[in-house]
């Protein structure tokens, strides 16, 4: 017989708004910028992740079995613990300070990615007896694939024109068609890698995966799962970051405010697609498609 979901699908939503509105309330409080956690909500966690839900609606996303759930779900907690804290709070720092900025830098900080958030979690899973085939599954073939990657991919790369000063900073730049050409499909194929496979694959396919198999709830592993996501960036933040950068503080406690208001958002919409596809190709492509504007005069300034 199946068990019933720990919490109904509106309890889990209404402790995701209460952590959600909890943070921003934090940051209103400290004087800090409130305004930008509503947007993300209101674009990202309402009317994107509607758009895709939308979109998949034809989509038969196949049941993942997790053997032993508990364990898993342990076992994955625990290495995100030590990967917030080891990897993004020092870990990336003696990364970055094995070579000056440069194409070598990038190289070795994309290999230690991968690394850490693809083939160690792999591994961690492989020993417990998982299996990973299903978490790697592209399924561009099936219903809710091109649809939802088309629609929402344009919808992304126009917002972060529009949003971000992405192309200000890539026409000072002054760059030929040519290097244009070559330029701009190479950057979002290593954000692809850089950002969106390595974190898409953990926090989607491992973690999301282990908590709606010990929650029996979808919703409720969505709601969580990006929350874990956010809180797993503040160490980073608050160890690595300066004055000048977004939501760095002192306060360990509104660097934790600042990434479950403005970063949980962004992973409820990836949580939808995941949970709606099952498709890891797919929310690592859209992930990409957040982060490639952002990214490409960086990427043209280190490899052109």
């Amino acid at each position: 017989m199946t068990r019933p979901p720990a919490l109904p699908p509106l309890a889990f939503a209404g402790l995701y708004i209460a952590l959600w509105g909890g943070s921003t309330a934090y940051l209103a409080m400290k004087g800090a910028d409130w305004t930008f956690p509503l947007i993300s909500l209101g674009i990202f966690g309402l009317a994107l992740s509607g758009v895709a839900w939308a979109l998949t609606r034809g989509a038969r996303p196949p049941a993942i079995l997790v053997q032993r759930p508990a364990l898993e779900l342990a076992a994955v907690l625990g290495f995100l613990a030590v990967y917030a804290v080891g990897f993004l709070g020092y870990g990336m720092t003696f990364v970055r300070g094995v070579f000056p900025p440069g194409p070598q830098q990038e190289v070795l900080v994309l290999g230690a990615k991968l690394v850490v958030h693809v083939g160690l979690p792999a591994l961690l899973l492989a020993a417990l007896g998982a299996r990973l085939g299903p978490l790697f599954a592209a399924r561009a073939n099936k219903p809710g694939f091109w649809l939802p990657l088309l629609v929402l991919g344009a919808i992304l790369t126009a917002l972060l024109a529009v949003v971000s000063p992405s192309l200000k900073q890539i026409a000072d730049l002054h760059p030929s068609l040519m290097t244009l050409a070559w330029a701009a499909p190479l950057s979002f194929i290593w954000v692809a890698l850089e950002a969106g496979l390595s974190e898409e694959f953990l926090f989607r396919a491992v973690l999301q995966t282990r908590l709606a198999a010990v929650l029996r709830s979808e919703v409720g592993a969505v709601a969580i799962g990006a929350v874990v996501f956010a809180v797993a960036h503040a160490p980073g933040l608050y160890l690595r970051g300066a004055p000048g950068v977004d939501g760095y503080s002192t306060d360990l406690l509104q660097v934790i405010s600042f990434t479950i208001a403005t970063l949980s958002p962004i992973a409820i919409l990836f949580g939808v697609l995941w949970t709606r596809t099952r498709s890891l190709l797919l929310v690592v492509l859209l992930h990409a498609a957040v982060d490639f504007l952002p990214n490409l005069s960086e990427f043209i300034e280190i490899w052109a």
